[in-house]
């Protein structure tokens, strides 16, 4: 049964054998230091973005599985004033520490560690913004985008800034620090990436939930939705709707974000390489499961990528994913239901019959099931 939670076709790839190295250093970009962590690998560097107010470390719950499925270095940081990065003591200006010189410390610290090369980009919300500006300047570089819920750059207009104003003290937010100059710098930031786009040369995969704010106002939370769906009406972008998550869909969903990066990873790879490394990208996605076995969304991840394999013909890879998910979820109708579809179309008729069979008793109610069954036994 074709029961799916995301509008996108999840493919499975590389893995690159080693072991993991990770860097945790400052480094100095003249007069300040930012934090890095890194974890070395091979190929395409992959640079994350947090969240405003957040640090580097709000993404380490994924990173393992990404290194040990992709095996390229993974880069995350803490921008000035967060985390362990410190704030430039030359700057005099509240206006001087906005996102023009985060993206310019950036630059610096990449160009330092020698990760100022080709890069993918992953951003959170705020981090979108970071993203945007450093595909702007060097879209040359970027070879693709995962976005996670991320700040449409048009969605602060001046109404919506005004509202904000009212409901933000900002005198309340410590200072010095990276979070007031952020706040203090927000609608000047808003107003300068107003109307900037991705290159479209830029392939962007666009996470984002059902409804990123639950209880704000109407006239927020349906801009915001209204805007991402607009997004992914470009060629360059495909839209990844995350039912059942927040706005933080990496925590909510892991599994659903680790296979978009890693599907955004394998891009940069030649066919060989994708397919020598497909094995231990399923391996990956098993262990996904079974740590997530007491939600559904994990099952789900499994399905569409089965759905994936099948619509493009590799059944027998579509049959080994259906296989392992009957595993790994023996209580689910869906699974069985699915794997049989894939059956009867690989002419294995009698066994078909069984899993749909299967599915019925789960779920009598599963009309697919009992419409495929009698429609079999008819023949």
């Amino acid at each position: 049964m074709r029961h799916f939670f995301l509008k996108f076709s999840i493919v499975f790839f590389s893995y690159i054998s080693m072991h993991s190295q990770t860097l945790d250093t400052l480094v100095d970009i003249g007069g300040q230091k930012l934090h890095f962590n890194i974890m070395k690998g091979v190929g395409t560097p992959i640079l994350f973005e947090s969240g405003g107010g957040n640090d580097g470390s709000i993404w380490n719950n994924i990173l393992e599985k990404i290194h040990k499925a992709t095996g390229t270095t993974l880069i995350t940081y803490d921008r000035s004033g967060f985390g362990k990065s410190e704030l430039n003591p030359n700057l005099k200006n509240e206006s001087d520490f906005g996102i023009v010189n985060g993206i310019n410390e950036l630059e610096k610290g990449l160009s330092k560690l020698g990760l100022d090369n080709e890069i993918i980009l992953v951003s959170h919300s705020y981090g979108g913004l970071y993203n945007l500006l450093y595909a702007h300047k060097h879209p040359e570089k970027v070879r693709s985008v995962v976005l996670i819920d991320a700040t449409p750059p048009d969605f602060w207009n001046e109404e919506l800034l005004t509202m904000r104003d009212q409901n933000v003290d900002i005198s309340s937010i410590p200072k010095p620090s990276g979070d007031y100059y952020l706040n203090v710098n927000f609608n000047e930031t808003m107003r300068y990436v107003r109307n900037l786009n991705f290159s479209e040369n830029i392939p962007i995969l666009n996470i984002f939930p059902e409804n990123s704010f639950p209880g704000f106002p109407d006239v927020l939370s349906n801009r915001w939705k209204k805007l991402h769906e607009e997004l992914g009406g470009k060629d360059n972008v495909t839209n990844i709707v995350a039912k059942g998550s927040g706005h933080a869909v990496f925590q909510d969903n892991p599994a659903l974000v680790i296979n978009a990066i890693i599907k955004a990873y394998s891009k940069t790879l030649d066919e060989e390489h994708q397919n020598e490394l497909l094995q231990k990208a399923l391996d990956n996605a098993m262990e996904l499961s079974i740590e997530a076995k007491m939600n559904n969304r994990s099952e789900q991840d499994l399905n569409a990528l089965g759905y994936s394999f099948l619509g493009n013909g590799e059944l027998d890879k579509a049959l080994e994913v259906f296989k392992v998910t009957t595993i790994l979820f023996p209580n689910s109708f869906n699974a069985y239901d699915s794997y049989g579809e894939a059956l009867l179309e690989s002419n294995r008729k009698a066994e078909a019959i069984e899993m749909y069979e299967k599915s019925i008793e789960l779920n009598p109610e599963n009309e697919n099931g009992k419409k495929m069954l009698k429609q079999l036994k008819q023949e």
